[in-house]
Order: structure tokens, then C-alpha cells, then sequence
């Protein structure tokens, strides 16, 4: 298809400016943001296929922002009558403001991810094939296999984004995804165990035997550590985090404490707290939209600026936020490339993109030897977080006892109950070998749904509240 979309517009690009330029006459910032997503999805379930979608959708949104308040408008049909019709609507926020138009953010040549559209390559039938040799090779690798789910995912998104000061930036965005899901049973009892990997990248390698191999022999394997699993004590004990995906916790007990709407209104555990000490000593957390291919990279974020590196705790210390145009521009800060939407239809808010904390000295057999009696959390599943307080609840979907600094027998139902804040000071060992997960991650905000990536080493907090199941 034809990527440069202000040509799918029934008038040329002079008129489109001319249309935006008033819409923004006396506005502080705004755009016109244009886009194009397909999005296609094949699960594979009890042994066939079971669902299959494919979705295509482009539209544009028209954003005017004064001062603390915005307007929006937005529609799927990219003609100037529509956006005549959106422009009046936008309009009603600058009726009688006058502001100035922020500096346009700088230019940027660098991408950090391809533009081929990952959709029509493999083919339908041979990720069906794909799908068909991960369930067979599963069924057929233990008795105890009851239930396999296999899922493929593919997306392709181009935005063009044009700014009454005559800034205009495009972006074309690949995705794939493969998820695996594995139910094992023994008589009466039932296990599950998963695996997902993906990125801004094609299915590759992955569709070769020996890779997909490789993450159907994770699922099963976590699906029969759980089918051993013990009920999980309760109290107060030291935690040991595994490295890459456990990192979700900190997304969401961190993270979002430090965008820059939450700190504007303070209604976050952070606000207030810039310069101050947030967490241990040794605690750094970056948040980078710049690394390769990764799920949550971003060339430019959805307001046209850069993506970058940007470091929120350093050394324990709270250095900074991250921040899209508006919320940058109302604290007297500069915006980091954190301006995140899920599509035309919705305002962009500040986001995150990679989130994780940096690797420290210790190695992960050093940290788990530490710990006389604790837990050993290896993967997480769901949880919640209260942003203003800070508290969260999350769900251990692999772990394990600690006793007398080894590891022993598997754990099921063990929940993770702290303040984001207060166990960040609880970090008392960071590893040296953080990673990042495997490219699964979703995020939730304002009813926005955007793809992130998160990370960390190996990590020891002292004296965590614990959730079990154990009578």
C-alpha cells in the first residue's frame, strides 16, 4: 500500500496544513496524526483451529491542547470535509486562549526496527502448519499433556503525524508475537505452564524447527514444575526475583508511578519526591525506547518525538519522569519520547516503552545463597497496583522455597503484597545479569492498550510480605 497517507487524502497535503494551521491558531501544541494498522491472529486449540482474524483500519486524530485542557476529535475517513468537521469541534478548547507553540522536537534518522509487513510472511498455511507441529510435538513429548494452545499474531502500523509548525514525521511499525500454552494433568490435578516471544521484527528463526522447539519445551517444562508444586507459606520473608519477565513488577509498582500525569496531579507515590531517595542504593531504572527490534521500541513516540533513553532512578535516586508534549510543557520539562496512543482514536499520554533496571555485581547463585528461608520467584502472572498509594498484589506463576540458601521444592499460590516506593527500598542484592523479557508484554492505561518490554537481574528484597495458600 501506498505508506505516505496524507496522499489517501482527497486533497492535497497544502490544504491539510492550511486545515490545521487554524485548528491550532492560538493553541499551545497539538496534530494531526494519521495512521494505517492491519493486525492479523490464528489460534490453535485442542488440536485445531480454532480461531482466526484479520482486521485492517486507518482513520486520523486531530488534537488541539490548551493549556491543562484538550480536544479531540477523530474519524475513519480520511477527507477534508471530515476533518473540516473535526477541526470545529477541536476548536471549542482555544476559543479565547492564546498560547505558543512549543519547539518542534528534533529530527531523527536513526530506526530501530524494519518496515516490512510481517503479516503475509510465512504464509497462512504455513503458520497453520506452524501451529499443527507445536500442538503434535507437545501431545506427543509427555503423557501428562491434556491441553495445548498455540497462538500466532502479526501487526503492521504506519503513522504520519503533521504539526502546525510544519513538522511532519512518519513511522512504520512491525509486530509478531507466538504464544504458547501448555495444560498438564496427574489424576484429579491440573497445571499450566506458557511461553511468548516477539518484537518489532518478522516470525524468523522462530518458524524453524530447533527455536519454536525450544519454547514448547519451556511451557511443558513450567507446566510440570507447577504439576509438583507445594502450597506456598504465608508471612513475612526475603524474596529473591528472577531475571527478564519478573521485571513486570516493577513496571507496574514503578513505573507507572512515574509518568508524568500522575506526578503533575499528584496523584502518584513519587510526586514530589525528584532529587530524593526512592530505593536502595544500587537501584538504577532506565526507561529506553531506543534498543533494537524490541517490543516496546519506539523511532518516535506518537507525538513525533524521538524515542530515548531516559533514566528515571539512578543509584537509588529519583532523577526524572517520563513525559509526553503537554504534561513536559506544565511542569517546566522537556519531553522524553514517552507520548504513547493506542491508535487514531485515542489521545496520546505519557507511557512507557522499555522499562527495567539496571544489572548490579552480584551473581544470581550468590544472591540465592544469601537467603537462609525465603521464596524464589521465577515468573509472575497477573497483578494490581493502586497508582496513588503504590500498592500491589502480584501473582507468582513459577516459584520455589528457599531453605538454607538453596533452592528447594516448588511452590503454587504465592502472592507478592508490598508498597512500589518502600520495596524498592527493600532491594538489598541486584545481579549481574539482567535481561529483558522475551517480548510479551501489554500495558493497560486511561483504557489504552500500547505493547512495552520490561527487565531486570536477579534481585534480593528483604522481608516482603507473602501470600500462600498454606493452611
Amino acid at each position: 500500500m501506498n505508506t505516505d497517507l496524507l496522499n489517501l487524502f482527497d486533497c492535497d497535503e497544502t490544504k491539510l496544513r492550511s486545515i490545521l494551521s487554524e485548528t491550532l491558531s492560538g493553541a499551545d501544541d497539538g496534530e494531526l496524526f494519521v495512521e494505517h494498522a492491519q493486525a492479523e491472529s490464528l489460534t490453535f486449540d485442542n488440536g485445531r483451529l480454532k480461531g482466526g482474524s484479520f482486521n485492517t483500519d486507518q482513520g486520523f486524530g486531530l488534537r488541539a491542547v490548551a493549556g491543562e485542557a484538550v480536544g479531540y476529535a477523530h474519524a475513519g475517513e480520511l477527507s477534508a470535509a471530515a476533518l473540516s468537521r473535526a477541526s470545529h469541534a477541536v476548536r471549542a478548547v482555544t476559543a479565547g486562549y492564546a498560547g505558543s507553540y512549543a519547539a518542534a522536537p528534533q529530527r531523527t534518522n536513526k530506526k530501530y526496527y524494519g518496515d516490512e509487513n510481517p503479516i503475509g510472511s510465512p504464509s497462512f498455511e504455513e503458520k497453520v502448519k506452524l501451529l499443527t507441529d507445536i500442538d503434535a510435538y507437545l501431545r506427543n513429548k509427555d503423557d501428562k499433556v491434556r491441553q495445548v494452545t498455540a497462538t500466532v499474531s502479526a501487526s503492521w502500523q504506519v503513522v504520519d503525524i503533521l504539526r502546525a509548525d510544519g513538522h511532519r514525521v512518519q513511522d512504520i511499525r512491525p509486530m509478531t508475537r507466538i504464544n504458547i500454552s501448555v495444560v498438564v494433568g496427574e489424576g484429579d490435578r491440573q497445571e499450566s505452564g506458557s511461553f511468548g516471544t516477539g518484537g518489532r521484527i518478522g516470525f524468523g528463526d522462530f518458524v524453524t524447527e530447533g527455536n519454536w522447539q525450544t519454547g514448547a519445551d519451556e511451557a511443558l517444562r513450567q507446566a510440570l514444575v507447577n504439576l509438583t508444586a507445594i502450597d506456598a507459606p504465608a508471612g513475612t520473608m526475603d524474596v529473591v526475583l528472577g531475571s527478564g519477565w519478573p521485571g513486570v513488577m516493577l513496571h507496574e509498582a514503578v513505573g507507572h508511578g512515574l509518568e508524568g500525569d500522575f506526578n503533575r496531579k499528584k496523584t502518584s507515590a513519587f510526586a514530589g519526591l525528584l532529587g530524593e531517595m526512592v530505593a536502595a542504593p544500587g537501584v538504577t531504572v532506565v526507561d529506553d525506547g531506543t534498543i533494537d527490534n524490541r517490543r516496546g521500541s519506539l523511532t518516535i513516540d506518537d507525538e513525533g518525538t524521538p524515542s530515548g533513553y531516559n533514566v528515571l532512578i539512578e543509584n537509588g535516586k529519583l532523577v526524572g519522569y517520563m513525559q509526553d508534549r503537554q504534561n513536559a510543557r506544565l511542569m517546566g520539562m522537556k519531553p522524553t519520547g514517552n507520548g504513547r496512543r493506542q491508535g487514531y482514536a485515542h489521545v496520546p499520554m505519557p507511557r512507557m516503552t522499555n522499562t527495567y533496571m539496571l544489572g548490579g555485581d552480584k551473581t544470581p547463585e550468590e544472591i540465592i545463597a544469601s537467603v537462609k528461608k525465603g521464596i524464589y520467584a521465577v515468573s509472575f502472572g497477573g497483578g494490581q497496583v493502586d497508582i496513588t498509594s503504590g500498592k500491589f498484589v502480584f501473582g507468582c506463576t513459577e516459584a520455589y522455597m528457599i531453605e538454607d540458601g538453596r533452592i528447594g521444592p516448588a511452590i503454587k499460590g504465592a502472592m507478592l503484597i508490598g508498597n512500589g516506593p518502600d520495596a524498592m527500598k527493600r532491594v538489598s542484592m541486584v545481579g549481574n545479569d539482567m535481561k529483558l523479557d522475551t517480548g510479551i508484554g501489554n500495558c493497560g492505561k486511561g483504557g489504552q492498550w500500547v505493547p512495552v518490554g520490561v527487565g531486570q537481574p536477579h534481585l534480593r528484597m528483604d522481608q516482603v510480605t507473602v501470600g500462600g495458600t498454606k493452611a
